[in-house]
């Protein structure tokens, strides 16, 4: 059985749809408030705080997919991370459970230096702490020979339905109903954006690959990277229609975080947005050559439909 955690999200959705469709229908989908995602799904309700719901959650699983998240809210992340990334590792050595993590890169330097799966942890804020102090966990556990795992990282998403990130919910959304859209910071600097369909078929692929565990992988991404104006541009094609845009600069974001405590707890990440995000997949294409990586144009006529 593969087990997903966290299976309400779009990436566990997504995964669960990827599992389904290329390597197995003996699936159990995880969270507070399960719902089956395909018919032969059976479902869990959990808490991954209480130890004890997440054992029950992961025995007799072979495989299990850690792809919860936790709302912008840093205080929150502090507490409540490192109970999660315990209970799951405790619960996964218990039952010989294979995990796989679906990570992000808050704990990457906020720099244009092409990001790699051995570049060094620089966190920028508190969230990317917590990010660095729970992969790390992680790995002191493989190390050890704790637990059989594997990290899979991926940048900012983009995607269908209720994909969530900065640039879906400034840029794609308000676009979407006819809005104006906000780009933060500058709209020249390059961005490497992974399509949320394209992240789940590669954990899939990953968590049924035996010899990928024991490493961090950086999931595929069209190595087209746009700018926001490219990305604008782009959607102006597909739409024929213009699309209307503002830059939101350092001050006004600044005085917005006074009143927005979601805003507020996002402006540690905001200094990627001045340099160009370079994640490098590289390692990922040349294990899996076959891998049809969608590109940013079809991507984002996927979320206009």
């Amino acid at each position: 059985m593969q087990t997903i955690l966290g299976a309400s999200g779009q990436i566990g959705i997504e995964l669960a749809r990827a599992l389904h469709r290329d390597y197995t229908t003996d699936i159990r989908v995880v969270s507070r408030n399960p719902a089956k995602i395909n018919s032969t799904d059976s479902t869990f309700s959990a808490d991954l705080l209480d130890a004890e719901q997440a054992s029950r959650a992961i025995e007799g699983s072979d495989i299990v997919y850690l792809t919860a998240g936790l709302p912008m809210d840093t205080e929150r992340w502090e507490q409540q991370w490192p109970v999660i990334m315990r209970n799951v590792i405790d619960a996964c050595r218990v039952h010989q459970a294979k995990l796989v993590f679906f990570d992000n890169t808050y704990m990457y330097p906020q720099t244009a230096e092409p990001q790699t799966e051995d570049i060094l942890f620089e966190p920028h804020g508190r969230k990317g702490q917590v990010r660095a102090d729970i992969a790390q966990d992680l790995i002191c556990a493989q190390t050890e020979g704790d637990i059989v795992a594997l990290i899979a990282r991926a940048p900012e998403f983009y995607g269908p339905e209720k994909t969530q990130s900065i640039t879906q919910s400034t840029i794609i959304e308000p676009i979407k109903r006819g809005k104006k859209a906000r780009v933060f910071l500058r709209d020249d600097t390059l961005r490497t954006l992974i399509y949320t369909p394209d992240a789940s078929r590669a954990l899939a692929l990953l968590g049924n690959t035996p010899d990928a565990f024991d490493q961090t992988w950086h999931l595929p991404c069209d190595d087209n990277r746009l700018t926001f104006r490219d990305m604008i541009e782009t959607i102006e094609t597909i739409t024929q229609q213009t699309c209307r845009y503002s830059i939101v600069k350092p001050w006004q974001l600044k005085l917005g975080g006074v009143f927005n405590k979601t805003l507020r707890d996002a402006r540690e990440l905001l200094p990627r947005y001045q340099v160009d995000n370079v994640f490098v997949s590289d390692k990922f294409k040349t294990r899996f050559p076959e891998f049809a990586v969608t590109s940013y144009r079809d991507g984002l006529n996927a979320c206009l439909a």
